[in-house]
């Protein structure tokens, strides 16, 4: 199955030879700057496959493989093609040639191969054990680091490579420190200003910087599941403890974040909560209410009002508290509930 229609121009084709492929269908979706194109191709032979598009101005496709566990991303340029090659169980080191950014990537791959190994071992270890070691742990932070070098020397030594710019996105965002991604942004050659990738690592920074610490906290205006409406008005001289959450988070469970302890500990003229779950089944929400002895002040996401508020907020990662100070100061961004108590005993006598 070929992802266009017969009969037009083939301006983007992928011709795909993977190894290991156990589910032969493949997800392809398709970027512009102001759509996306979702489509899929079944496997004629195992691992093998072409996709062709007609459709013009993408500007990368997102392949994604094993019933969408596993991915990899081909940049596009027009009538050029591009051959993938590699196992789809190491996805992080699919080769894809074709194009002068497909090609420049596959070899800086190549080049961090052993590290990419490396630290996707330990990422499995640490995920298969319910409590990783600290040596797991300090495995993990060494190898991120190596990395980090790694890929911020390529950086610096080739301010005019594409490649550079997908490797900021990739290895070197941060989303409570956007310094470095700044000082790399002005490193960059002149003539990427107009690569769509440094655009939105841009657009990234100043989102970052709206909710960094010290920063007003943005404004909105939403409503919790009672039909209440809230804004940050709505809690004047006060502490506001902000936390996104969903309920298919392990980790976002109150109890887990000491949401319900704290909850119970600090008066609501002190300081109060307000939770933003990314979940549109307001009647397992309600019943979930209902069985527990807190009344939680909830937004959920029935009219893309969490959403919302993710974009605004620039959550990455869930759960992620945001504490908001009595002028409306972000004083503390975490997702540790340890941290959120020690901080408030600090400051609420």
């Amino acid at each position: 199955m070929f992802l266009s229609s017969c009969g037009g121009d083939v301006v983007y084709r992928i011709d795909g030879k993977l190894a290991n492929l156990e589910d032969q269908h493949i997800y392809a979706v398709f970027e512009s700057e102001d759509r996306n194109v979702v489509d899929s191709v079944v496997c004629d032979k195992p691992g093998q496959f072409r996709i062709k598009q007609e459709q013009t101005d993408f500007r990368q496709v997102t392949l994604f493989f094993e019933d969408r566990t596993r991915w990899f991303t081909i940049y596009l340029e027009p009538n050029e093609k591009v051959t993938l090659t590699g196992d789809v169980q190491q996805s992080y080191m699919l080769h894809a040639k074709g194009g002068r950014l497909n090609n420049e990537l596959s070899a800086v791959r190549k080049q961090l191969a052993s590290l990419l190994k490396e630290q996707e071992d330990l990422r499995q270890r640490m995920q298969n054990e319910t409590q990783p070691s600290n040596d797991l742990t300090s495995r993990q932070a060494n190898v991120n680091h190596r990395l980090n070098e790694e890929v911020l020397g390529y950086i610096q030594n080739h301010p005019d490579e594409a490649a550079s710019v997908v490797l900021m996105k990739t290895f070197l965002l941060n989303p409570d420190d956007t310094r470095q991604l700044d000082e790399l942004l002005i490193l960059l050659d002149p003539k990427l200003k107009d690569f769509y990738l440094v655009k939105e690592l841009e657009q990234y920074s100043a989102r970052a910087k709206r909710t960094a610490l010290g920063a007003e906290a943005p404004n909105f205006t939403v409503k919790n599941i009672y039909g209440q409406t809230l804004s940050l008005d709505s809690f004047p001289k006060k502490y506001l403890l902000l936390t996104f959450t969903a309920p298919w988070c392990d980790m976002c469970q109150t109890d887990d974040l000491y949401l319900d302890e704290i909850d119970r500990a600090y008066p609501e003229d002190k300081l109060q909560q307000l939770l933003v779950s990314l979940d549109d089944d307001m009647t397992a929400l309600r019943e979930v209410l209902r069985r527990d002895s807190i009344q939680w002040n909830l937004v959920a996401d029935s009219a893309g009002q969490a959403t919302l508020l993710v974009d605004l907020y620039n959550v990455s990662a869930l759960p992620r508290c945001f504490l908001i100070d009595e002028e409306g100061t972000i004083i503390l961004k975490t997702e540790n509930g340890a941290e959120i108590k020690r901080t408030l005993e600090n400051l609420i006598r």
